[in-house]
Protein backbone atom coordinates (compact mmCIF):
# COMPACT_ATOMS: atom_id res chain seq x y z
CA UNK A 1 0.00 0.00 0.00
CA UNK A 2 2.86 2.35 0.77
CA UNK A 3 4.47 1.56 -2.56
CA UNK A 4 1.17 2.22 -4.35
CA UNK A 5 0.80 5.58 -2.60
CA UNK A 6 4.32 6.62 -3.49
CA UNK A 7 3.73 5.65 -7.11
CA UNK A 8 0.48 7.62 -7.21
CA UNK A 9 2.11 10.71 -5.67
CA UNK A 10 4.97 10.47 -8.16
CA UNK A 11 2.52 10.22 -11.08
CA UNK A 12 0.53 13.21 -9.84
CA UNK A 13 3.72 15.24 -9.35
CA UNK A 14 4.84 14.40 -12.89
CA UNK A 15 1.45 15.39 -14.30
CA UNK A 16 1.56 18.66 -12.32
CA UNK A 17 4.99 19.53 -13.70
CA UNK A 18 3.83 18.69 -17.21
CA UNK A 19 0.77 20.91 -16.84
CA UNK A 20 2.88 23.83 -15.56
CA UNK A 21 5.31 23.39 -18.45
CA UNK A 22 2.40 23.49 -20.93
CA UNK A 23 1.10 26.69 -19.35
CA UNK A 24 4.53 28.32 -19.56
CA UNK A 25 4.79 27.29 -23.20
CA UNK A 26 1.39 28.86 -23.93
CA UNK A 27 2.34 32.16 -22.26
CA UNK A 28 5.65 32.24 -24.14
CA UNK A 29 4.04 31.54 -27.53
CA UNK A 30 1.12 33.88 -26.95
CA UNK A 31 3.22 36.83 -25.79
CA UNK A 32 5.98 36.20 -28.33
CA UNK A 33 3.59 35.85 -31.27
CA UNK A 34 1.65 39.03 -30.55
CA UNK A 35 4.84 40.97 -29.83
CA UNK A 36 6.22 39.87 -33.18
CA UNK A 37 2.99 41.03 -34.84
CA UNK A 38 3.29 44.45 -33.10
CA UNK A 39 6.88 44.88 -34.28
CA UNK A 40 5.86 44.06 -37.86
CA UNK A 41 3.06 46.64 -37.73
CA UNK A 42 5.36 49.34 -36.34
CA UNK A 43 7.94 48.64 -39.05
CA UNK A 44 5.28 48.71 -41.74
CA UNK A 45 3.78 52.01 -40.54
CA UNK A 46 7.21 53.61 -40.17
CA UNK A 47 8.29 52.68 -43.69
CA UNK A 48 5.09 53.23 -45.64
CA UNK A 49 2.87 55.68 -43.72
CA UNK A 50 3.72 58.76 -45.78
CA UNK A 51 3.07 57.00 -49.05
CA UNK A 52 -0.23 55.41 -48.18
CA UNK A 53 -2.05 57.46 -45.56
CA UNK A 54 -2.32 61.22 -45.08
CA UNK A 55 -2.36 60.81 -41.33
CA UNK A 56 -3.26 63.79 -39.15
CA UNK A 57 -2.24 61.99 -35.91
CA UNK A 58 1.23 62.06 -34.41
CA UNK A 59 3.52 59.02 -34.72
CA UNK A 60 3.26 58.41 -30.96
CA UNK A 61 -0.54 58.27 -31.20
CA UNK A 62 -0.26 55.80 -34.06
CA UNK A 63 2.17 53.55 -32.14
CA UNK A 64 0.04 53.66 -29.01
CA UNK A 65 -3.00 52.78 -31.10
CA UNK A 66 -1.15 49.82 -32.61
CA UNK A 67 -0.11 48.63 -29.15
CA UNK A 68 -3.69 48.90 -27.98
CA UNK A 69 -4.94 46.91 -31.01
CA UNK A 70 -2.40 44.16 -30.36
CA UNK A 71 -3.31 44.07 -26.67
CA UNK A 72 -6.97 43.67 -27.63
CA UNK A 73 -6.09 40.74 -29.91
CA UNK A 74 -4.05 39.11 -27.15
CA UNK A 75 -6.85 39.46 -24.60
CA UNK A 76 -9.55 38.27 -27.00
CA UNK A 77 -7.64 35.11 -27.94
CA UNK A 78 -6.62 34.45 -24.35
CA UNK A 79 -10.16 34.53 -22.99
CA UNK A 80 -11.51 32.67 -26.04
CA UNK A 81 -9.53 29.64 -24.74
CA UNK A 82 -11.96 29.38 -21.81
CA UNK A 83 -14.89 28.81 -24.16
CA UNK A 84 -12.92 26.53 -26.48
CA UNK A 85 -12.27 24.24 -23.51
CA UNK A 86 -15.77 24.59 -22.07
CA UNK A 87 -17.41 23.70 -25.38
CA UNK A 88 -15.11 20.70 -25.89
CA UNK A 89 -13.72 21.91 -29.21
CA UNK A 90 -10.23 20.61 -28.40
CA UNK A 91 -11.54 17.04 -28.62
CA UNK A 92 -13.13 17.46 -32.07
CA UNK A 93 -11.77 16.32 -35.43
CA UNK A 94 -10.92 18.66 -38.27
CA UNK A 95 -14.19 18.17 -40.16
CA UNK A 96 -16.22 19.44 -37.23
CA UNK A 97 -13.63 22.04 -36.26
CA UNK A 98 -13.31 23.91 -39.57
CA UNK A 99 -16.78 25.57 -39.60
CA UNK A 100 -16.44 26.37 -35.90
CA UNK A 101 -13.03 27.95 -36.47
CA UNK A 102 -14.42 30.14 -39.26
CA UNK A 103 -17.38 31.31 -37.17
CA UNK A 104 -15.23 31.91 -34.08
CA UNK A 105 -12.66 33.82 -36.15
CA UNK A 106 -15.39 36.04 -37.61
CA UNK A 107 -16.89 36.68 -34.15
CA UNK A 108 -13.51 37.53 -32.62
CA UNK A 109 -12.63 39.77 -35.54
CA UNK A 110 -15.97 41.58 -35.26
CA UNK A 111 -15.39 42.21 -31.55
CA UNK A 112 -11.80 43.27 -32.26
CA UNK A 113 -12.85 45.71 -34.98
CA UNK A 114 -15.82 47.16 -33.07
CA UNK A 115 -13.84 47.78 -29.90
CA UNK A 116 -10.89 49.23 -31.81
CA UNK A 117 -12.84 51.71 -33.91
CA UNK A 118 -15.04 52.68 -30.96
CA UNK A 119 -11.97 53.61 -28.93
CA UNK A 120 -10.16 55.35 -31.80
CA UNK A 121 -13.05 57.39 -33.17
CA UNK A 122 -15.44 57.52 -30.24
CA UNK A 123 -13.11 58.09 -27.27
CA UNK A 124 -9.73 59.25 -28.58
CA UNK A 125 -11.12 61.19 -31.59
CA UNK A 126 -8.21 60.13 -33.79
CA UNK A 127 -8.22 61.34 -37.38
CA UNK A 128 -6.67 59.09 -40.00
CA UNK A 129 -7.55 61.41 -42.86
CA UNK A 130 -8.24 58.46 -45.14
CA UNK A 131 -9.97 58.99 -48.50
CA UNK A 132 -12.01 55.83 -47.90
CA UNK A 133 -15.31 55.84 -45.97
CA UNK A 134 -15.36 54.47 -42.42
CA UNK A 135 -17.55 51.50 -43.30
CA UNK A 136 -15.02 50.33 -45.91
CA UNK A 137 -12.16 50.67 -43.41
CA UNK A 138 -14.12 48.64 -40.87
CA UNK A 139 -14.94 45.97 -43.48
CA UNK A 140 -11.27 45.74 -44.42
CA UNK A 141 -10.31 45.50 -40.74
CA UNK A 142 -12.94 42.79 -40.23
CA UNK A 143 -11.51 40.67 -43.05
CA UNK A 144 -7.90 41.16 -41.94
CA UNK A 145 -8.82 40.38 -38.34
CA UNK A 146 -10.72 37.24 -39.39
CA UNK A 147 -7.66 36.01 -41.28
CA UNK A 148 -5.49 36.70 -38.24
CA UNK A 149 -7.89 34.82 -35.96
CA UNK A 150 -8.15 31.87 -38.35
CA UNK A 151 -4.36 31.61 -38.24
CA UNK A 152 -4.28 31.82 -34.45
CA UNK A 153 -7.06 29.24 -34.01
CA UNK A 154 -5.44 26.84 -36.49
CA UNK A 155 -2.12 27.01 -34.63
CA UNK A 156 -3.92 26.55 -31.33
CA UNK A 157 -5.83 23.48 -32.50
CA UNK A 158 -2.82 22.07 -34.35
CA UNK A 159 -1.00 21.97 -31.02
CA UNK A 160 -3.90 20.33 -29.17
CA UNK A 161 -4.58 17.75 -31.89
CA UNK A 162 -0.90 16.83 -31.91
CA UNK A 163 -0.95 16.58 -28.12
CA UNK A 164 -4.09 14.43 -28.26
CA UNK A 165 -2.46 12.06 -30.75
CA UNK A 166 0.59 11.78 -28.50
CA UNK A 167 -1.66 11.11 -25.52
CA UNK A 168 -3.51 8.38 -27.40
CA UNK A 169 -0.22 6.82 -28.45
CA UNK A 170 1.03 6.83 -24.85
CA UNK A 171 -2.23 5.27 -23.67
CA UNK A 172 -1.97 2.57 -26.34
CA UNK A 173 1.62 1.82 -25.30
CA UNK A 174 0.55 1.64 -21.64
CA UNK A 175 -2.30 -0.69 -22.57
CA UNK A 176 0.03 -2.90 -24.60
CA UNK A 177 2.51 -2.99 -21.72
CA UNK A 178 -0.28 -3.89 -19.28
CA UNK A 179 -1.47 -6.67 -21.57
CA UNK A 180 2.05 -8.05 -21.90
CA UNK A 181 2.58 -7.86 -18.16
CA UNK A 182 -0.68 -9.72 -17.56
CA UNK A 183 0.25 -12.37 -20.13
CA UNK A 184 3.67 -12.84 -18.53
CA UNK A 185 2.11 -13.21 -15.08
CA UNK A 186 -0.30 -15.81 -16.42
CA UNK A 187 2.50 -17.72 -18.14
CA UNK A 188 4.68 -17.66 -15.02
CA UNK A 189 1.78 -18.96 -12.94
CA UNK A 190 1.65 -21.97 -15.29
CA UNK A 191 5.41 -22.62 -15.00
CA UNK A 192 5.75 -22.87 -11.22
CA UNK A 193 3.09 -25.54 -10.40
CA UNK A 194 4.28 -27.69 -13.32
CA UNK A 195 7.88 -27.52 -12.11
CA UNK A 196 6.91 -28.19 -8.47
CA UNK A 197 4.81 -31.24 -9.33
CA UNK A 198 7.62 -32.96 -11.24
CA UNK A 199 10.23 -32.12 -8.60
CA UNK A 200 8.08 -33.64 -5.84
CA UNK A 201 7.68 -36.79 -7.92
CA UNK A 202 11.46 -37.12 -8.08
CA UNK A 203 11.77 -36.63 -4.31
CA UNK A 204 9.00 -39.11 -3.46
CA UNK A 205 10.94 -41.99 -5.04
CA UNK A 206 13.87 -41.40 -2.69
CA UNK A 207 12.30 -41.06 0.76
CA UNK A 208 11.96 -44.78 1.54
CA UNK A 209 15.08 -45.90 -0.34
CA UNK A 210 17.96 -43.63 0.74
CA UNK A 211 17.45 -41.08 3.54
CA UNK A 212 20.83 -39.25 3.13
CA UNK A 213 20.23 -38.80 -0.57
CA UNK A 214 16.69 -37.77 0.21
CA UNK A 215 18.02 -35.00 2.47
CA UNK A 216 20.32 -33.88 -0.33
CA UNK A 217 17.37 -33.94 -2.68
CA UNK A 218 15.33 -31.81 -0.26
CA UNK A 219 18.17 -29.26 -0.22
CA UNK A 220 18.22 -29.15 -4.01
CA UNK A 221 14.45 -28.89 -4.14
CA UNK A 222 14.57 -26.02 -1.64
CA UNK A 223 17.09 -24.27 -3.90
CA UNK A 224 14.75 -24.72 -6.83
CA UNK A 225 11.73 -23.46 -4.93
CA UNK A 226 13.62 -20.41 -3.68
CA UNK A 227 14.79 -19.66 -7.22
CA UNK A 228 11.28 -20.14 -8.59
CA UNK A 229 9.80 -17.70 -6.08
CA UNK A 230 12.53 -15.09 -6.57
CA UNK A 231 12.66 -15.30 -10.36
CA UNK A 232 8.87 -15.17 -10.58
CA UNK A 233 9.10 -11.41 -9.92
CA UNK A 234 11.65 -10.89 -12.72
CA UNK A 235 11.32 -10.76 -16.48
CA UNK A 236 14.85 -12.06 -17.10
CA UNK A 237 17.64 -13.64 -15.07
CA UNK A 238 21.34 -14.31 -15.75
CA UNK A 239 21.81 -17.52 -17.73
CA UNK A 240 24.28 -18.70 -15.09
CA UNK A 241 21.46 -18.78 -12.52
CA UNK A 242 19.39 -20.92 -14.90
CA UNK A 243 22.29 -23.31 -15.29
CA UNK A 244 22.62 -23.78 -11.52
CA UNK A 245 18.93 -24.54 -11.05
CA UNK A 246 18.95 -26.97 -13.98
CA UNK A 247 21.92 -28.75 -12.39
CA UNK A 248 19.82 -29.18 -9.23
CA UNK A 249 16.90 -30.47 -11.25
CA UNK A 250 19.04 -32.95 -13.17
CA UNK A 251 20.59 -34.17 -9.93
CA UNK A 252 17.07 -34.95 -8.68
CA UNK A 253 16.17 -36.68 -11.93
CA UNK A 254 19.38 -38.73 -11.94
CA UNK A 255 18.45 -40.07 -8.51
CA UNK A 256 15.24 -41.42 -10.05
CA UNK A 257 16.58 -42.51 -13.45
CA UNK A 258 20.08 -43.50 -12.27
CA UNK A 259 22.26 -44.61 -15.21
CA UNK A 260 19.44 -44.18 -17.69
CA UNK A 261 20.01 -40.41 -17.63
CA UNK A 262 23.35 -39.16 -18.91
CA UNK A 263 24.06 -35.43 -19.30
CA UNK A 264 26.64 -33.69 -21.47
CA UNK A 265 27.21 -29.93 -21.06
CA UNK A 266 28.67 -27.64 -23.71
CA UNK A 267 28.32 -24.10 -22.36
CA UNK A 268 30.48 -21.21 -23.64
CA UNK A 269 31.81 -19.11 -20.77
CA UNK A 270 30.93 -15.82 -22.47
CA UNK A 271 27.17 -16.57 -22.48
CA UNK A 272 26.81 -17.19 -18.75
CA UNK A 273 26.03 -13.56 -17.87
CA UNK A 274 23.47 -13.02 -20.65
CA UNK A 275 19.82 -12.57 -19.65
CA UNK A 276 17.15 -15.17 -20.40
CA UNK A 277 13.54 -15.64 -19.25
CA UNK A 278 13.37 -17.43 -15.87
CA UNK A 279 12.68 -21.18 -16.02
CA UNK A 280 13.26 -21.26 -19.80
CA UNK A 281 16.11 -23.77 -19.76
CA UNK A 282 14.38 -25.65 -16.92
CA UNK A 283 11.29 -26.07 -19.11
CA UNK A 284 13.30 -27.37 -22.07
CA UNK A 285 15.35 -29.78 -19.94
CA UNK A 286 12.30 -31.03 -18.04
CA UNK A 287 10.56 -31.66 -21.35
CA UNK A 288 13.59 -33.54 -22.70
CA UNK A 289 13.97 -35.70 -19.57
CA UNK A 290 10.32 -36.57 -19.19
CA UNK A 291 9.50 -37.31 -22.82
CA UNK A 292 12.91 -38.14 -24.29
CA UNK A 293 14.56 -40.13 -21.48
CA UNK A 294 11.67 -41.24 -19.26
CA UNK A 295 9.73 -42.97 -22.05
CA UNK A 296 12.71 -45.18 -23.10
CA UNK A 297 13.73 -48.23 -21.14
CA UNK A 298 17.39 -47.70 -22.04
CA UNK A 299 17.27 -44.00 -21.32
CA UNK A 300 19.72 -41.88 -23.24
CA UNK A 301 22.01 -38.88 -23.30
CA UNK A 302 20.83 -35.34 -22.79
CA UNK A 303 23.01 -32.69 -24.48
CA UNK A 304 22.76 -29.05 -23.38
CA UNK A 305 24.66 -26.45 -25.40
CA UNK A 306 24.74 -22.67 -25.34
CA UNK A 307 26.86 -20.35 -27.47
CA UNK A 308 26.75 -17.19 -29.58
CA UNK A 309 25.27 -17.46 -33.05
CA UNK A 310 25.76 -14.13 -34.79
CA UNK A 311 23.91 -11.47 -32.78
CA UNK A 312 21.92 -14.01 -30.76
CA UNK A 313 22.25 -16.50 -27.92
CA UNK A 314 21.66 -20.04 -29.17
CA UNK A 315 20.48 -22.62 -26.62
CA UNK A 316 20.00 -26.24 -27.70
CA UNK A 317 18.65 -29.14 -25.66
CA UNK A 318 18.92 -32.50 -27.45
CA UNK A 319 17.39 -35.79 -26.36
CA UNK A 320 16.69 -39.19 -27.96
CA UNK A 321 13.41 -39.28 -29.83
CA UNK A 322 11.59 -38.90 -33.10
CA UNK A 323 9.19 -36.08 -33.86
CA UNK A 324 7.34 -38.22 -36.38
CA UNK A 325 6.92 -41.38 -34.26
CA UNK A 326 3.32 -42.54 -33.71
CA UNK A 327 1.74 -41.49 -30.44
CA UNK A 328 0.83 -44.18 -27.94
CA UNK A 329 -1.51 -43.27 -25.10
CA UNK A 330 1.50 -42.33 -22.96
CA UNK A 331 3.14 -40.40 -25.77
CA UNK A 332 -0.12 -38.63 -26.51
CA UNK A 333 -0.31 -37.38 -22.95
CA UNK A 334 3.33 -36.36 -23.22
CA UNK A 335 2.72 -34.56 -26.47
CA UNK A 336 -0.17 -32.63 -24.94
CA UNK A 337 1.84 -31.52 -21.94
CA UNK A 338 4.88 -30.83 -24.06
CA UNK A 339 2.87 -28.62 -26.34
CA UNK A 340 1.67 -26.51 -23.42
CA UNK A 341 5.17 -26.15 -21.97
CA UNK A 342 6.80 -25.26 -25.27
CA UNK A 343 4.02 -22.87 -26.28
CA UNK A 344 4.41 -21.24 -22.88
CA UNK A 345 8.18 -20.84 -23.36
CA UNK A 346 7.77 -19.61 -26.94
CA UNK A 347 5.17 -17.02 -25.94
CA UNK A 348 7.33 -15.70 -23.11
CA UNK A 349 10.24 -15.32 -25.55
CA UNK A 350 8.04 -13.37 -27.96
CA UNK A 351 6.71 -11.05 -25.26
CA UNK A 352 10.16 -10.30 -23.87
CA UNK A 353 12.35 -10.23 -26.98
CA UNK A 354 10.01 -9.70 -29.93
CA UNK A 355 9.51 -11.77 -33.07
CA UNK A 356 13.26 -12.28 -33.57
CA UNK A 357 13.30 -14.69 -30.62
CA UNK A 358 12.38 -18.24 -31.68
CA UNK A 359 11.90 -21.70 -30.20
CA UNK A 360 11.95 -24.52 -32.73
CA UNK A 361 11.76 -28.30 -32.46
CA UNK A 362 14.15 -30.04 -34.87
CA UNK A 363 14.46 -33.70 -35.79
CA UNK A 364 18.27 -33.64 -35.59
CA UNK A 365 20.72 -35.24 -35.25
CA UNK A 366 19.45 -38.61 -36.49
CA UNK A 367 17.33 -40.35 -33.89
CA UNK A 368 17.15 -37.23 -31.71
CA UNK A 369 14.92 -34.25 -31.07
CA UNK A 370 16.44 -30.81 -30.45
CA UNK A 371 14.76 -27.81 -28.90
CA UNK A 372 16.55 -24.87 -30.52
CA UNK A 373 16.21 -21.38 -28.98
CA UNK A 374 17.49 -18.11 -30.45
CA UNK A 375 17.42 -14.99 -28.26
CA UNK A 376 18.54 -11.70 -29.88
CA UNK A 377 21.25 -9.85 -27.95
CA UNK A 378 19.79 -6.45 -28.86
CA UNK A 379 16.01 -6.88 -28.88
CA UNK A 380 13.78 -3.96 -30.01
CA UNK A 381 12.26 -1.73 -27.30
CA UNK A 382 8.98 -3.06 -26.05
Amino acid sequence: MVHSGVKTDSTQDTQGRLQRAKERLYVLCQAGGWMFFLVLQIVFITLFRDNTVANKSTPMEIYLSLARVVAEGLLLTHFARIYLSRWGWKELGWRRLIPRILLMALALSAAWTTVGYTIDFGLLRLEYGSKYPIWLLMASSLVNGALMMVGWLCLYFFYHIFERLNRLQVEQLRLAASVKEAELRALKSQVNPHFLFNSLNSLRALIDEDAPRAREAVTRLANMLRYSLQSGQLETVPFEDELRIVEDYLALEQIRHENRLRVRWDIANEVRLLNVPPMLLQTLVENAVKYGIGTRRAGGELVITARFEGAALNIRVTNPGDLAEPASSSAARAGSSTGVGLRNASERLRLLFGDLATLTLLAEPAGCVTADVLIPLNPPDR
